[in-house]
């Protein structure tokens, strides 16, 4: 349950610092542009789709975000995660060369009859080379390639796959190979559009350099050319990378990253009939989002947002700030109402140390939410002497039993 405190106690240890709970610090917020006419809402055919504005991770679109649903190729997009994460930590190359094995090359290769770069069986291909297949052409047989390399099976990379999703914070994403091919026995291959956007927008930030390969125009390989399999790429809307994907129960998706005057959003949509009809939905909402939004600034790094009581410590409360400026985008020309707050797990027990990381700073336009930073601790907090830590459990105690009953009689 979340707890709200619109306002500070006068007495040492405010309310909200006391609960084991979900503790929830509310601010006032408001920001008032010239009441211009109402920005546009747009609706949008996808039975789910997600988009934010990478830099300051305000969400644009959100409906039904969390629904998880085949992500055919776009699953790759993990696949070429857990490669890049070996290339960066130096346990891979890009000159590694990998063996095309014939479960590679009659599973995702010119026998499959699915996307390809066309590898030969039993031949060893560059690292580089294998990632510009899957980048370019959306290819199978270097994904299982890839996979066979890295794991000694497809199952058992699957396995890395799910424990790095878990890591990242994809909680609605079930991996059961690398290609994102449907499996005929077993459980399904799923991802919701925000968990997409949420592994797209680390990509891109994490491994810039490898990112770019995805805008290439073009791909040979076995002396088959092949054109970038996702139409927007080089189009005038500053689309420059992802993927798409087909399932038969689920329908057309397609991940997207474009930069657009300098501003960076990325768009997840799934579920639509048509091809034609992903690809439009996608140049809908970005060319929206870059006509209907302006950045507003918040606060700068390191500056306090407010302060979170900590309970037991040698003093009341400690001041807590992002280490990265907060800054949301907002309709332009729109009287916008901002409501922010800090939420963290209740109480904060001293000792606290600076640097510490203690809870979420959550911004509201209204009811919606657009944004969110975590929040640190700036400064460390000692444990207090005994009197005051006694008091401190007193107190809790005491709040506890008066919510409890509150509790007990709402759930009546």
């Amino acid at each position: 349950m979340h707890w709200t405190a619109r306002t500070h106690r006068p007495d040492r240890r405010p309310w909200n610092a006391v609960f084991a709970r979900a503790v929830v610090v509310l601010l006032g917020l408001v920001v008032a542009a010239s009441p211009i006419a109402q920005a546009q809402p747009i609706e949008t055919a996808a039975p789910s789709a997600y988009m934010i504005d990478d830099a300051t991770g305000t969400i644009l679109i959100s409906k039904n975000p969390d629904t998880p649903l085949a992500p055919a190729s776009m699953a790759k997009l993990m696949t070429l995660e857990l490669a890049f994460q070996a290339i960066k930590e130096g346990r891979l190359s890009l000159d590694d060369e990998f063996f095309i094995s014939e479960n590679a090359w009659r599973r995702g290769g010119a026998p499959s009859r699915t996307s390809t770069m066309f590898a030969a069986v039993k031949s060893n291909v560059r690292l580089e080379d294998l990632l510009r297949g899957i980048m370019v052409q959306n290819a199978n047989d270097a994904c299982i390639a890839i996979a066979e390399g890295m794991a000694g099976s497809e199952a058992a990379f699957a396995g890395l796959m799910n424990q790095r999703a878990r890591e990242l914070g994809l909680t609605h994403s079930t991996f059961v190979n690398a290609t994102g091919l449907p499996e005929r026995d077993g459980p399904r291959q799923t991802m919701s559009t925000r968990d997409l956007v949420t592994l797209a927008r680390h990509v891109i930030n994490e491994y810039p350099d490898l990112y770019r390969l995805f805008s290439e125009p073009e791909f040979t390989w076995n002396k088959i050319r092949q054109t970038n399999r996702n139409p927007l790429i080089g189009q005038t809307i500053g689309v420059d990378g992802l993927l798409t994907g087909y399932d038969e129960t689920d329908g057309f998706g397609m991940i997207a990253s474009a930069v657009l005057d300098g501003q960076r959003i990325i768009v997840a949509v799934n579920g639509l009939k048509t091809s034609n009809e992903r690809f439009s939905e996608v140049q809908k909402l970005l060319g929206w989002a870059a006509r209907s939004f302006e950045k507003l600034s918040l606060f700068a790094a390191g500056e306090p947002v407010g302060a979170i009581g900590v309970y037991g410590g040698e003093i009341g409360s400690v001041p807590v700030a992002a280490h990265q400026p907060i800054e949301v985008l907002i309709p332009r020309g729109v009287r916008s109402k901002l409501r922010a707050r800090i939420v963290y797990l209740g109480p904060l027990r001293a000792p606290v140390a600076e640097g510490q990381r203690v809870g979420e700073f959550q911004v509201f336009n209204d009811d919606q939410l657009i944004g969110t930073a975590p929040v640190f601790a700036t400064r460390d907090v000692d444990v207090g002497p005994l009197y005051s830590r006694a008091l401190d459990a007193a107190y809790q105690m005491v709040v506890e039993l008066i919510h409890s009953g509150v509790d007990a009689a709402t759930n009546r």
